[in-house]
């Protein structure tokens, strides 16, 4: 089968790779759809020590089942997953939190990923889709999940409705639109996103209809906003993140660019804010996603731009150079 191989720091190849083995209490999919993450992106210029050249990467994907040694999910079921394969026995996993599982692993860094024709992955993993459901939206289930998971955890943390609060979402990548979209839907007014490349810019204010601007042309307005949502995780966007919230108010943390920095921690104490971490999403959010995904919460999605699986590497090299638009670009093996 043909896939994409991250051989070395910035270079990926169209390679032949051997079909997946069929284990018990596994599945093979075809994959239809899988989504370049700014976390493939990262170990793609080699500041991800956990991937290493040699591996498919991959873990946005949506497809079918082609062969399965697991009765629940039949050939012809079409699927996304959860890309964290987790133990189920320990403490977090029973406590319904398996996103920090103990013993997880995961498709695309320990195993084999999506970025190929086929690719094995336990059925514990999979989530069911509508039969009706849009293949690509699907696909945007890890993502966005992420979104729902970054923003339920928050609005337990604020003070007031978030609906009533000034917000602002620093970076316009597929977790910074998406968490824009699923504010817009739940009645925030008042949204800001900050994001440096222009073309995304255009394409986050046609879509979402919020103000956007560069932060490195228009600063933030210092102690506004009483939520900020920083899906980049560099030095910088963290030093805007805490400069830009108000005091009482609330930071969630989502990227994770730079691995660490210094923050302003005397402004952190002193105005009782609220830094709050997150890490991908429970399987019950994953579900909960692929019913807002069908329901059109996100919108239209046409926003998404989608390629071969071969035009893999030319995609890797004009998200680096920031050529696309798109927050989101598809990688489509049967295309």
């Amino acid at each position: 089968m043909k896939a994409l191989v991250y051989t070395q720091p910035n270079e990926i190849q169209f390679l032949e790779r051997p079909y997946p083995e069929l284990v018990p209490h596994e599945v093979v999919l075809k994959i239809e759809s899988v989504g370049i993450c700014g976390s493939d992106m990262h170990a793609f210029h080699g500041h991800d020590p956990r991937r290493n050249p040699g591996l498919v990467m991959g873990h946005e994907f949506a497809g079918t089942v082609v062969e399965s040694l697991a009765p629940a999910f039949p050939v012809g079921k079409r699927v996304t997953g959860n890309p964290l394969i987790t133990c189920g026995t320990c403490e977090y996993c029973l406590q319904g939190r398996n996103n920090l599982c103990a013993n997880r692993t995961m498709v695309g860094m320990t195993r084999p990923g999506a970025f190929a024709e086929f690719m094995s992955i336990p059925a514990s993993s999979l989530i069911s889709l509508p039969v009706d459901m849009n293949i690509d939206a699907a696909a945007l289930t890890e993502p966005a999940a992420t979104a729902v998971h970054a923003i339920n955890l928050s609005v337990k943390a604020l003070q007031r409705p978030i609906q009533e609060g000034r917000v602002l979402i620093i970076g316009g990548g597929a977790i910074g639109m998406l968490a824009a979209l699923l504010l817009k839907h739940d009645g925030v007014l008042h949204l800001d996103l900050a994001e440096v490349n222009a073309l995304r810019r255009a394409s986050i204010t046609k879509q979402v209809a919020c103000n956007t601007f560069n932060p490195l042309e228009v600063p933030a307005q210092e102690n506004y906003y009483h939520f900020v949502m920083d899906c980049v995780g560099s030095a910088a966007t963290r030093k805007l993140a805490l400069a830009s919230v108000k005091p009482g108010g609330v930071v969630m943390h989502v990227g994770l660019q730079d691995w660490a920095s210094e923050i302003d921690m005397r402004k952190l104490t002193l105005a009782e804010i609220t830094l709050l971490g997150t890490y991908t999403y429970s399987t019950v959010d994953l579900q909960a996603t692929v019913q807002f995904l069908h329901d059109g919460v996100f919108g239209d999605l046409s926003w998404l731009e989608k390629r071969g699986l071969q035009e893999g590497p030319q995609a890797f090299a004009d998200l680096h150079a920031g050529k696309t638009a798109a927050a989101k670009v598809l990688l489509k093996p049967f295309l």
